[in-house]
């Protein structure tokens, strides 16, 4: 099945990437979206991960069109082309409140080329994306997210973790860099994952703040939802130890939120992929007669 190879421009000027799919043959959609657009996790981009392909695959069967696209923090480090020219970007130096940007304009090109009714589909850092964009964007309006692994980004949780030691001496570092003057220095880090990023970045994303800590804007988020999680990464992983019953407690009174844990998977359902591509097909088929809540 061959992709077509798009581009969008945000309003704030930076140009994305992504490939578009269509069904093959006559294939026609009975899910309540018109397209899905998915989104990488952190350092990823709109072709490499495997996961967002299988779920891609499942999707097209189904007859639902795929966008897989780029936010500005695709990659560790990549050049970003916008009004003002090229500007640093990737994992290493994003604002996640950027993505906001990014998916309004992926948002636009999908009306306009295949339908109003949008899907997000996030794995990671893009599953928190996805809702964050959602949350503080009530122009995008989806008719449906699905949330696969989203950390749980939380300065208390990960200084009650078992980690908390190497959490704490590196946010320290961070903030004695900022505080010599050099917010941009990059630091190669290995909590709560390991990838290089800017010392200030470090601060606004992980910080006591916990602006991206999605538990707190989950209920702004008025569309049918699914958040799953991998059995083993809720054992052993800072990021996501006791979020089911932190995410059962807020779903439990929101109807249109579902929230499934795929036995023994890690981060990336290895092993266990076609556990949760069925549990999303499933979650979509059963979710195609559920109209919008009203505001």
């Amino acid at each position: 099945m061959q992709s077509e190879l798009v581009k969008t421009t945000t309003r704030d000027g930076f140009q994305l990437d992504g490939a578009f799919q269509r069904p093959g043959g006559q294939r026609t959609s009975d899910l309540s979206v018109d397209c899905f657009c998915l989104i990488h996790g952190t350092g990823g981009n709109f072709y490499s991960s495997s996961l967002l392909g299988d779920l891609a695959d499942r999707l097209l069967q189904l007859g639902c069109p795929v966008l897989r696209v780029n936010t500005r923090g695709h990659d560790g480090i990549s050049t970003a082309l916008t009004a003002q020219g090229g500007k640093r970007q990737g994992a290493a130096y994003e604002i996640i409140d950027d993505c906001r940007h990014d998916l309004m304009a992926w948002a636009a090109w999908l009306s306009e080329r295949v339908g109003p009714r949008l899907g997000l589909l996030g794995h990671s850092m893009g599953a928190v994306k996805a809702l964050y964009a959602v949350a503080h964007e009530p122009a995008l309006a989806p008719n449906a997210v699905v949330a696969v692994s989203p950390p749980r980004l939380s300065y208390a949780a990960f200084c009650a973790s078992a980690s908390a030691g190497q959490f704490l001496e590196t946010y320290q570092r961070a903030e004695s860099l900022v505080a010599a003057g050099k917010p941009a220095a990059l630091m190669d880090v290995q909590t709560p994952l390991p990838y290089v990023i800017t010392a200030a970045g470090y601060i606004e994303k992980y910080g006591p703040d916990e602006r991206y800590n999605f538990l707190k804007f989950l209920p702004a988020v008025r569309c049918p939802t699914l958040m799953t999680l991998g059995g083993q990464e809720v054992q052993s992983n800072m990021a996501f130890q006791g979020l089911p019953g932190d995410l059962d407690s807020l779903a439990a009174p929101r109807k249109l939120c579902q929230v499934n844990v795929v036995a023994r998977a890690d981060h990336f359902y290895t092993g266990r992929r076609t556990e949760l591509v069925d549990a999303v097909d499933r979650w979509l088929q059963g979710i195609s007669t559920i109209r919008r809540p009203l505001p």
